[in-house]
């Protein structure tokens, strides 16, 4: 009986937050007036704001001057560009500085760390940053020229405190796992990041992150012994109450690549997890407003957590119900989480499509098969990354575990068109 009764309560939970993570989703596209409001809106008149431009670049000589280059070609009239590189680093460094020898908007700064992270590089950038707003990117970033216009509108029509543009992972076709990396994304930046944004709690993406000056000073910058240090960081300005507005426009996006093994792709999900859970026993989302927002911020903090929890208890629900004895009702109960993974299956096929036809890429039925047929799998490597993460933080490690870049989204497959923000049919 008490059996019975665990396994009903187990497929249950399983249930409702499998549906709930589906609807948070879906959110961008539940009406054309939602979708019509998370996207940028048009730049009117002069522009106000001067920029400073974070470019955290380690052992990234392969990409970084393509970035620098996208970067200046900016049709924004006021910004910096600062490329923080490591002084152990001599060939990084030497990009860095052929490129700021080229054009006076570049300078570089040296991080003298003994152990060195992004958080890390990024404060010691912070003294020198000028302009009214510091912009965060990544050193494989392809960025649009007109983002900073866009950009600095949107501070100024909203009020914002911090604007969060939009970041995709383009090279879908890579491998098996990077299509459903590249999906993951589209939903999280597309949607997701709309909805938390809208309830006062928003977990700030790694890059195309724009905070003002001020405002990141008084918050002290980043902290630099977390492993997710954007996610802590808008978890912090969520708690004190500062505006974070997100947009998203399918032609501003910064471009990026997925990571280039299993095992790369593994040690950023480790990385991002404990992060996750670092912030989560930090416990500055306890300071929300609104028992609605805090239960809201718990959850997606462990959100990771427990949808590798999902991922390896609904197969084992659905074999309990096919061959265990267990009443009927019991073994109806296991069956539920299957349907919300089907309808989750369903809706990622819808967006993939839409994927594509945004972005103008070729996407074929061998990728719908490919989707369908990895997602356990993926379900599985998510789930190892869960328990590696925890592992690592029982045992004190938050060593920093690069992820190397070798630019293969400035080769995607297909050419880009003009971007389609209509609801994925």
């Amino acid at each position: 009986m008490l059996t019975s009764v665990f396994i009903a309560a187990v497929s249950l939970a399983l249930f409702w937050m499998a549906a709930f993570t589906l609807w948070w989703q879906m959110h961008a596209w539940r009406t054309p007036e939602v979708l019509a409001s998370t996207r940028f809106g048009s730049p009117e008149g002069a522009e106000h704001l001067s920029f400073s431009l974070l470019l955290p670049a380690r052992h990234e000589q392969a990409v970084l001057d393509h970035t620098i280059q996208r970067l200046l070609e900016s049709g924004h009239a006021d910004f910096e560009i600062i490329v923080i590189v490591g002084h152990d680093d001599p060939e990084t460094t030497e990009v860095a500085r052929r490129a700021a020898a080229r054009d006076g908007r570049v300078r570089v700064v040296v991080d003298h760390h003994e152990k060195k992270n992004k958080p890390k590089a990024m404060n010691t950038a912070l003294p020198h940053c000028r302009g009214d707003v510091v912009g965060v990117f990544d050193a494989e970033d392809q960025v649009h020229p007109e983002l900073l216009a866009h950009v600095d509108h949107a501070f100024r029509t909203t009020g914002a405190d911090v604007v969060q543009g939009g970041v995709q992972l383009i090279n879908f076709h890579s491998s098996w796992y990077s299509l459903r990396n590249c999906l993951e994304y589209f939903f999280w930046f597309r949607s997701r990041l709309h909805l938390h944004a809208q309830k006062g709690f928003i977990p700030l993406g790694g890059n195309t992150v724009f905070v003002r000056t001020d405002v990141l000073r008084e918050a002290g910058g980043w902290d630099p012994d977390c492993l997710a240090e954007d996610c802590d960081l808008g978890v912090r300005l969520s708690s004190v109450g500062k505006k974070v507005v997100v947009a998203y426009d399918s032609d501003m996006v910064t471009r990026e690549e997925t990571p280039g093994s299993l095992m790369s792709l593994l040690k950023q999900r480790t990385r991002w997890n404990q992060g996750f859970l670092q912030v989560y026993r930090k416990k500055d989302w306890k300071q929300l407003p609104g028992l609605g927002r805090r239960m809201l911020a718990r959850y997606t903090l462990m959100t990771p957590f427990l949808q590798a929890f999902s991922g390896v208890v609904i197969p084992l629900n659905a074999a309990i119900a096919l061959f265990l004895d267990v009443p009927v009702g019991v073994a109806f109960l296991t069956f539920l989480p299957l349907v919300t993974a089907a309808v989750t299956f369903v809706f990622e096929v819808v967006g993939l499509h839409d994927f594509g036809t945004q972005y103008g890429l070729r996407v074929r039925f061998v990728h719908y098969v490919k989707l369908i047929v990895g997602g356990p799998f993926y379900q599985v490597l998510l789930a190892g990354a869960a328990l590696r993460a925890v592992w690592r933080e029982q045992r004190g490690r938050n060593d920093w575990e690069l992820t190397s870049h070798v630019g293969a989204h400035l080769t995607a497959d297909g050419p880009v068109r003009e971007s389609r923000e209509d609801v994925p049919a």
